[in-house]
């Protein structure tokens, strides 16, 4: 299973459009290889370079197993959007409070469906994931503020 973008090459800077700084919106996703008996996706977009710890910017779950695209500044059809470490229900861009943060896209196909209510924590998140990972995939991503 891999996770790509036009907008960023791996592990290099991420266009300021896509974070804090500019348009504040997510950048296009492309998904292949995800596995036939894939029942759900789930994307956890986070920076582990966070001062007080990893940062969740964007959860995102009950994404269709055939979804091949999630187009800029959009949720897929019929996902489902938890709360982000800002306190909100949306994407939230990278907007490091200095230095060179990575921020993770990090997709994982699962064996079901999870039912979560909207606005959950990724920790519900994680916890109804548990035992159900078929497989992973991650884009890593810099932004950096001096």
């Amino acid at each position: 299973m891999k996770i790509s973008t036009t907008a960023f090459s791996e592990r290099r800077p991420i266009p300021e459009r896509f974070t804090a700084d500019g348009k504040n919106v997510n950048p296009p996703l492309k998904i292949s290889g995800v596995p036939d008996e894939a029942k759900s996706l789930v994307l956890i977009v986070d920076d582990p370079d966070a001062p007080m710890g990893t940062w969740t910017h964007w959860p995102v779950w009950n994404i269709q197993p055939g979804t091949t695209v999630i187009k800029e500044d959009s949720v897929p059809s019929g996902a489902v959007v938890g709360t982000n470490d800002a306190g909100t229900a949306k994407y939230v861009g990278p907007s490091p409070p200095r230095g060179t943060h990575r921020y993770c896209f990090r997709l994982y196909a699962l064996d079901r469906t999870l039912d979560l209510r909207a606005g959950s924590f990724r920790a519900d998140l994680e916890d109804a994931m548990r035992d159900h990972i078929l497989e992973r995939a991650e884009l890593l991503g810099r932004y950096a503020r001096e």
